[in-house]
């Protein structure tokens, strides 16, 4: 197969335009829960959601989360440009229903953690975490 020289520029044109916009195409938070728990209502409560009130660095912000009896557990940064943050999933041979793990926030937001217990309901909790500079989009 063989191009001209139009052809050809019109492509490589295409091509860059293509690379160019900015194409998103990704979950609100409130997809990303009902994926989660499809549509089951949650329960305040049950759910240890521990992290810093104000993080220096929105690079690397420590938490922590703990649902004894969960069999997993979705944690949600509700401002981020992607709010999905992790889900963690626990075995018949955990030991225990519970997780440390440093985030990335963008901005001053809110952190939802929503556990999936044995019995099938779902357990929330959510704190406010004030970024002071940095995070995942500047």
């Amino acid at each position: 197969m063989e191009f001209t020289r139009r052809e050809t520029l019109a492509l490589g044109a295409g091509a860059a335009a293509l690379a160019v916009l900015p194409i998103r195409v990704e979950a609100s938070v409130e997809d990303e829960i009902a994926a989660f728990t499809g549509g089951a209502e949650i329960v305040e409560g049950g759910v240890e959601l521990t992290a810093p009130e104000i993080a220096e660095n929105g690079n690397t912000v420590p938490i922590s989360v703990s649902a004894p009896g969960a069999v997993a557990i979705k944690v949600i940064a509700t401002k981020n440009p992607s709010p999905k943050v992790a889900t963690i999933n626990f075995g018949a041979l955990s030991g225990s229903s519970e997780a440390s793990l440093r985030i990335r926030l963008a901005k001053t937001q809110e952190v939802r953690a929503i556990a999936k217990m044995a019995d099938g309901s779902f357990r929330g909790a959510s704190q406010t975490v004030k970024v002071t500079i940095g995070g995942c989009g500047g």
